[in-house]
């Protein structure tokens, strides 16, 4: 046992065995996109998505760190340490077992997804019609955050939105935003706001419809299937069906860029 073990409080649980229950559970909700439905259990690992949680006053149901970090905690964070439900150390050699980061920090809090709520249909809104890889969901869940968007309707065919790939590339952004999940045309038809469909070859311009300020505010932005697009039902309830110029001739731009330029040109427009 080295030195660090020492400075461990006896009432922490300390893990030394790969086969501990614990591993096991955190090891099934990362391998598994759709296993926070059933568990009722979110992972979130690293230094940063963790804070941004905490931040949010997302409550730590277990706090996950190796024996190394512990001691970083302690000085750094202890806020974590004394609001945790139950705090269990895990030997260096073994968080690897759990971790799905490239260069693991040694954190990470269990915690329960929020409450749902229900769908709000004057929010600012961002739609997303069976968009099905989790890095493209977290990114634009990052720029519907970062541009003031603040409710996300997942449509049925979407990555889910509290798997451990898309939280991890949401980098906090889910603590900001109000999420409604296996969401229907019924939802989108609920909502009292202008609804613009993007398309790559048919519609307005986005530039142009910046320049004359003709993007409604609020509104709802609608982003469809990363091959497919936006299906046809949704483009007949568009208020706007919108483009994005591309001078060089490319086929389409990857959902998540495209979702960034659209949900700038929003915000920005006042100012061109």
């Amino acid at each position: 046992m080295n030195s660090n073990t020492a400075r461990i409080p006896s009432s922490l649980e300390i893990i030394q065995s790969k086969d501990n229950p614990l591993i096991k559970r955190i090891r099934g909700i990362v391998s598994n996109a759709r296993a926070y439905k059933d568990s009722n259990e979110l992972w979130l690992e690293g230094e940063h998505l963790c804070s941004a949680a905490f931040d949010k006053g997302v409550q730590i149901e277990h706090l996950v760190c190796t024996q190394t970090t512990h001691l970083v905690i302690q000085q750094a964070s202890p806020l974590w340490l004394k609001k945790a439900a139950k705090v269990s150390i895990i030997q260096d050699n073994l968080y690897k077992l759990i971790s799905t980061l490239p260069s693991p920090t040694g954190v990470g809090f269990l915690v329960a997804p929020p409450h749902v709520q229900p769908l709000d249909p004057t929010l600012r809104s961002v739609v997303l019609d069976r968009v099905q890889d989790a890095g493209n969901v977290g990114s634009i869940l990052r720029s519907a955050a970062a541009f003031g968007y603040k409710q996300v309707i997942s449509l049925q065919g979407t990555a889910g939105l509290w798997s451990e790939k898309v939280l991890r590339a949401g980098m906090g952004a889910h603590f900001s935003l109000r999420l409604i999940e296996s969401a229907t045309l019924d939802h989108v038809r609920s909502l009292q706001i202008p609804l613009l469909c993007t398309s790559s070859h048919e519609g307005s311009y986005l530039h142009e419809l910046q320049l004359n300020g003709q993007i409604p505010s609020p509104c709802a932005w609608v982003f469809g299937h990363e091959g497919q697009g936006v299906r046809s039902e949704l483009l007949d309830l568009a208020t706007h069906r919108v483009k994005i110029a591309q001078p060089s001739g490319e086929e389409s731009l990857n959902v998540a860029a495209a979702t960034a330029i659209c949900l700038y040109a929003g915000i920005s427009q006042s100012t061109v």
